[in-house]
């Protein structure tokens, strides 16, 4: 078993879990902080499953590793849409002189 890429694999389900939470907080630092970490992850991954291809069993878990981090994404994305309104909403008067107060 190559429970060394799985490791890849956990890390990033543990930290998108971390992001939902931080999300459900309100606290988007600290969430495109971990988007960040995530990222490095990942890039990591794809360089380890190159030289470390899985068997069935380790691609039967890492299904449904992907399945939790896919349903904390969307929580993620679902979250942050009124947040990022918001941000998109303050950017257009920011850059708007004629709705600036």
């Amino acid at each position: 078993m190559n429970g060394n890429l799985l490791s890849y694999y956990e890390a990033i389900e543990h930290a998108s879990l971390d992001m939902l939470n931080a999300a459900r907080a309100g606290d988007w630092d600290t969430v495109v902080k971990l988007e960040g970490a995530c990222a490095v992850l990942i890039a990591q991954l794809k360089h380890a499953s190159d030289e470390l291809p899985l068997g069935p069993d380790e691609i039967a878990l890492k299904s449904r590793i992907m399945q939790r981090i896919l349903v904390n994404d969307a929580e993620i994305r679902n979250l942050a849409e009124p947040w990022i309104n918001d941000l998109s909403r303050m950017m257009g008067n920011a850059t708007d002189p004629s709705k600036m107060h």
